[in-house]
């Protein structure tokens, strides 16, 4: 009976550890950060900065818990949230966590012209957050471009064994400037593209997304967190502006 209750106590804490960051440094930002253009986008607090994507709405169906923002089972579903702010060249980290068998992605370039253009949907560039061993989605799109890290439905990310996986702590790197982008994934570079190039173009012209008037060159947009109904944690959420080229 005591050898039972130990194993339970550790994996308790095994999986505790899993999703509880350490307070003292997560969501901060160094001197250092601060002075080479570094910003919250999330303080481990509040919502403040963001807003629900469909209706403008402030944020309040959304789990913040230990400094963890949590997008919740669709029996709590908020619909997508974006920040208020837009951005054109810029570089962006977020901490993820997603749940076994869970979808889920951040969106950029989510532009307001281009979503009211096709009937308020939620459009932009989406890298990936997936449980790709178990959600079906990874086998679907061309060539694995479905799959974390990947340019959703575009382009897809070549981890080289980058990804954790799911329930555990990983960290996506979106850098934008001008036409050119890169996803990185635990500080591997998984993908690059360049809007102007005639192989983004013809990737571009599989996707579902090619109907769509001005996805492909939106100049600015949103940063937005997808609500897929799964659940999915967020920290760290951080970006920096940087000069066009």
């Amino acid at each position: 009976m005591r050898l039972f209750s130990q194993a339970v106590v550790i994996a308790f804490l095994t999986a505790s550890s899993a999703l509880a960051p350490s307070m003292a440094q997560e969501n901060q930002l160094t001197p250092a950060q601060q002075k080479a253009g570094w910003q919250l986008l999330f303080d481990g607090k509040d919502m403040n900065g963001w807003h629900v994507a469909a209706t403008g709405e402030p944020v309040t169906g959304v789990l913040i818990q230990d400094g963890v923002l949590t997008l919740q089972k669709s029996a709590h579903h908020q619909g997508d949230v974006v920040t208020d702010r837009t951005f054109t060249n810029f570089e962006l980290l977020a901490d993820f966590n997603i749940e076994p068998g869970g979808n889920s992605g951040i969106k950029y370039f989510v532009n307001d012209q281009v979503n009211a253009a096709a009937h308020d949907h939620q459009l932009g560039f989406e890298y990936q957050i997936l449980d790709d061993d178990k959600h079906p989605d990874a086998k679907l799109g061309h060539d694995g471009d479905r799959r974390t890290a990947s340019l959703y439905d575009i382009l897809p990310s070549h981890t080289a064994g980058a990804y954790r996986g799911p329930g555990v702590w990983n960290t996506a790197r979106i850098v934008v400037r001008g036409n050119h982008g890169e996803h990185w994934l635990n500080g591997v570079k998984v993908l690059q593209y360049d809007r102007a190039s005639q192989d983004f173009k013809a990737a571009f012209t599989q996707s579902k997304f090619t109907h769509f008037s001005g996805f492909a060159d939106a100049p600015n947009g949103h940063i937005l967190l997808q609500d897929h109904g799964d659940t999915v944690h967020f920290r760290n959420i951080r970006i920096r502006e940087l000069p066009a080229q």
